[in-house]
């Protein structure tokens, strides 16, 4: 799956992540399960959301709750993975990831 999203000045230390486009969701999926990642500190627990999949690639901004990305000192790297689940929500039908510096440039 194909995932992209961009960071702006307000989701720094916000609960609001960004807007996300997704692409080849696979046939059958019920749900995306959002994970944030900060490639620079991956032990901090930025958490992420599960949303239903309505067959549209845009999911909106602040569609599930996360602790954004908030870095102390200078810029951070930040991954969004994606994974796709069916029917019953135990069957991983496709995954995909994306990464961007905070802030941004």
């Amino acid at each position: 799956m194909g995932v992209s999203f961009s960071w702006n000045e307000s989701h720094k230390c916000s609960s609001v992540p960004p807007a996300f486009y997704i692409s080849g969701v696979p046939k059958g999926t019920k749900t995306l399960e959002f994970k944030m990642t900060d490639l620079d500190a991956p032990s901090f627990p930025h958490g992420g959301g599960t949303v239903p999949y309505t067959g549209t690639g845009k999911i909106p901004e602040g569609a599930f709750t996360y602790t954004g990305p908030c870095p102390p000192d200078g810029a951070h790297r930040y991954e969004f993975e994606v994974t796709a689940y069916g029917e019953t929500g135990d069957k991983v039908l496709g995954q995909g990831k994306a990464a961007r510096s905070f802030p941004p440039k």
